[in-house]
């Protein structure tokens, strides 16, 4: 079932000078963020929607040239830092980006969905616990803060190796190594059974008819 505002249009079809469809459209948007923060409370979420669009409602006719779902991802934002601003007692201005990146982070890692669904967005004063819990995060998730990382690192194989990669050889000159080393085999083959003492027999054949004919 398609979300749908809870506010009446005009006359003309639209609210606020933009149609239903792009509401419908900005109030998807806003609850997908929600969700990205585990806001699972239907009723809780749908308050939180309503008021980010009604905000956005009251920009909209005085910045004709922009759209529903850019006003209230912007409104969404400011009105989550704004929050972050209250519980953490720390001044909104010039830490907008700061404040809503690390506010976010901090939600997590106190596990505010999981303990504390219900303070989210709601103006104070808010339980002690949840404040301190809160600050404590923020500051831990200060611009010192990184996610660790595996970097994948190649297995050593050893000897293994070597032979895995000699299959990455262009098929020619992988047949021209076996055949050599076929060759070699075979002319080991050969000498260790009386191939060496057959050549020094035939060398003496030659050297002996070699010196009669000189006679």
């Amino acid at each position: 079932m398609e979300p749908a505002l809870k506010i009446l249009p005009d006359v003309s079809g639209e609210i606020a000078g933009r149609s239903l469809e792009e509401w419908n459209a900005a109030y998807v948007k806003v609850e997908n963020y929600f969700h990205a923060l585990r806001i699972r409370n239907k009723p809780l979420l749908g308050r939180m929607v309503l008021r980010v669009l009604e905000r956005a409602q009251q920009r909209a006719p005085a910045e004709p040239g922009r759209s529903a779902t850019e006003l209230s991802a912007e409104e969404m934002d400011k009105f989550v830092t704004e929050w972050f601003a209250a519980v953490l007692q720390i001044s909104p201005a010039g830490t907008d980006q700061m404040l809503s990146t690390r506010g976010r982070l901090a939600l997590l890692l106190c596990d505010m969905p999981g303990k504390w669904q219900d303070q989210f967005l709601r103006p104070g004063p808010w339980p002690e616990e949840f404040v301190e819990a809160m600050r404590e995060t923020f500051f831990r998730a200060g611009p010192d803060f990184q996610l660790s990382k595996m970097v994948p690192r190649p297995l050593d194989l050893g000897p293994i190796t070597t032979l895995s990669n000699f299959g990455k050889l262009p098929y020619v000159r992988m047949i021209s190594a076996w055949l050599l080393f076929g060759l070699l085999l075979v002319a080991i083959f050969w000498f260790t059974h009386g191939g060496f003492d057959r050549v020094k027999s035939q060398l003496s054949l030659m050297l002996e008819s070699v010196t009669h004919l000189n006679r």
